[in-house]
């Protein structure tokens, strides 16, 4: 192995990705299990590695050399071996960490700081926060004189961060704490970046906070590796890209609406305009359950069927580069709607209720009762929705929308 990154577990890492996007195509990644990290380091069968969890603060004694920078922080997320044959550590995580707070629109000066973790990523945002005059900072562990009961009585906090892996998939569900007790609060940074919004950053989008993943501090502190690795300069400009990029392959397209408004043939018309694949959640719960959905409401009723339509948007929620089709009930349980927001792209397919296509649909059967749903979801879609699509039943006009908004979205 030429270059790669070493870590253990490694799991759902986008690393390659992302040096693949820069100057590295064959980039690798290399599970290491803690008993071999100090025998692949002795052989050195590496020009440069990525460090990852656990291993970031592990390898400083290793090291022949330490950048200031990584020795401060007491932290390595890049190594490798000058012409000497040295083995030399430094840190760009901070320098990524730098440029997402910046692109964020987040000052740490003056301002109360919380960070979650003790890990190497924690250590490198205690630093940052440090380095650009944090009036306090404050780290948080589950065995720390600093908990997550106790962190609550830090009233005044006004930036936090998540250095910890709570909330990354498959775990989409957790979150480490309740943002609605920090009535001061400004502003979180999450260093996760799949899902690309974490439970975390869904309630600080819902509290009106700036916020951001990890994403681009992944791009930037890979692309000053691949300078450290390649001994030459590359343009910060390639982080946004390859950010942009990476985001756009990761989020999936969702789209929802009223029964019968053409949400299974419109995103038939998007896979095929994007080269993606379908997923249609009705048609999923039918071949699973070997019935069909009016048959489940006449056999089980709608809380049973509810509770299949949410079994496939958990598993939905943690894939990529996906057109969903969703049921028109689909979006009213709140756990539904955070699921597909975690990392997709919603839009609303709207259409004339008159021409609604309304055959074997037990909830829009007659036209008072199709009214009435209309009245009761009409707020929901909207307020969950990224864009709303008019669907006029020339589907591949919507279809044709709905892939333009995507590209603009992106930069494409």
């Amino acid at each position: 192995m030429d270059y790669g990154l070493i870590g253990y577990p490694l799991g759902h890492s986008m690393s390659p990705q992302i040096h693949a996007l820069l100057e590295i195509p064959d980039y690798e990644l290399h599970p290491l299990p803690p008993e071999d990290l100090e025998g692949f380091l002795r052989k050195a069968e590496f020009k440069g590695v990525n460090v990852t969890i656990p291993y970031k603060k592990a390898v400083l004694p290793y090291c022949d050399f330490l950048s200031p920078q990584a020795q401060a922080i007491g932290s390595v997320n890049t190594l490798i071996h000058d012409e000497q044959g040295q083995l030399c550590g430094y840190n760009t995580d901070y320098a990524g960490l730098e440029l997402l707070a910046q692109h964020a629109g987040i000052s740490f000066s003056k301002k109360h700081v919380v960070i979650f973790g003790t890990g190497g990523a924690a250590l490198t945002a205690w630093n940052v926060a440090k380095d650009h005059g944090a009036e306090s900072i404050q780290m948080v562990s589950r065995r720390g004189p600093i908990d997550y009961e106790n962190i609550y009585s830090f009233r005044n906090t006004q930036i936090l961060i998540n250095a910890t892996p709570v909330g990354m998939s498959p775990r989409l569900e957790d979150s480490p704490i309740c943002l609605s007790r920090f009535p001061q609060l400004e502003a979180v940074l999450d260093l996760i970046y799949n899902p690309l919004r974490s439970r975390l950053l869904l309630e600080a989008d819902a509290l009106g906070l700036e916020n951001a993943n990890g994403l681009l501090m992944l791009a930037h502190q890979a692309k000053l590796a691949e300078e450290l690795f390649l001994g030459k300069s590359i343009p910060d400009s390639s982080s946004f890209r390859a950010t942009k990029i990476l985001e756009k392959e990761m989020t999936n397209i969702a789209l929802i609406g009223m029964p019968g408004c053409g949400k299974s043939t419109v995103a038939q018309q998007v896979a095929e305009l994007t080269g993606r694949s379908l997923v249609d959640v009705d048609r999923i719960i039918t071949e699973r359950s070997g019935r069909t959905i009016p048959q489940i409401f006449q056999e089980e009723g709608e809380a049973a069927f509810r509770r299949l339509e949410s079994a496939v948007l958990r598993e939905l929620a943690d894939t990529h580069a996906q057109v969903i089709a969703c049921g028109g009930g689909a979006v009213l349980a709140e756990e539904n709607r955070k699921l597909l927001r975690q990392n997709g792209r919603i839009y609303l397919l709207e259409s004339d209720l008159s021409k609604l296509d309304r055959e074997g649909r037990p909830l829009s059967a007659s036209w008072e009762a199709l009214q009435q749903l209309a009245r009761d979801r009409k707020p929901i879609y909207e307020a969950l929705a990224d864009v709303k699509v008019w669907n006029d039943q020339e589907s591949r006009k919507a279809a044709e929308r709905i892939k333009e908004d995507f590209d603009a979205h992106f930069g494409n």
